[in-house]
């Protein structure tokens, strides 16, 4: 599999039979670059511009949002319904958090998650090998609740996402923020990484991804 990371909250995802997975497309103007590959699905974990812009996507995409429960190309993938803040959605909304198990492996995204995780989220959730995780704060999980969301969920590999680069202007917290006294951190000096089940790293490891 590999995990290219676009920006934000987006990734893109292909998994061993070339099927290209995107997650949280969003519109130019937030200051990315989104990918001009075709895309077989798509995931939207809520209705914000810098999550939801299927427009100009190339191909005829699947797209799933909510609490869809659903087997395609050969995927599952599973909507899991939660916040966009820590007040049962009442400032900011709803949010989706979805599962993907492809390659013998279980991906979870996080979408724009505002508040630790509920006893039913952890049960729906279960086991996680690969987690995508919001730590910028303001709009989502802060860095103190994305650690304790970590903790939660014991991911092989937590990717963090939406936090302030120099692409973008928004109020939101650097990654430093995260990484400050976390030592298993690995930066990968570039925007894709590749990885099978076999090789998951035993231990929770950060891995940093550019844009």
């Amino acid at each position: 599999m590999k995990i290219k990371w676009l920006g934000h909250s987006c990734f893109l995802i292909t998994n061993k039979r070339g099927i290209n997975i995107l997650t949280d497309p969003f519109d130019d103007t937030l200051g990315y670059k989104m990918t001009k590959e075709k895309i077989n699905i798509i995931t939207i974990s809520h209705e914000h511009y810098d999550h939801n812009n299927t427009m100009g996507i190339k191909g005829k995409p699947v797209v799933l949002k909510g609490t869809v429960n659903r087997d395609t190309h050969k995927m599952i993938f599973k909507g899991i319904s939660s916040y966009h803040d820590s007040v049962y959605g009442k400032n900011r909304g709803n949010n989706t958090i979805f599962i993907i198990k492809t390659d013998e492996m279980v991906l979870c995204h996080l979408g724009d998650l505002g508040h630790v995780l509920e006893n039913r989220q952890l049960e729906e959730i279960n086991q996680v090998d690969i987690l995508f995780i919001p730590v910028g704060g303001y709009y989502t999980l802060n860095h103190i609740q994305a650690d304790q969301v970590i903790e939660q969920l014991k991911p092989k590999i937590v990717l963090p996402m939406h936090y302030k680069t120099d692409a973008i202007k928004w109020p939101i917290d650097p990654l430093s923020f995260f990484l400050d006294k976390k030592d298993n951190i690995k930066i990968m000096g570039e925007n894709s990484f590749e990885i099978e089940a076999g090789a998951l790293p035993e231990k929770t490891a950060v891995y940093v991804l550019d844009y």
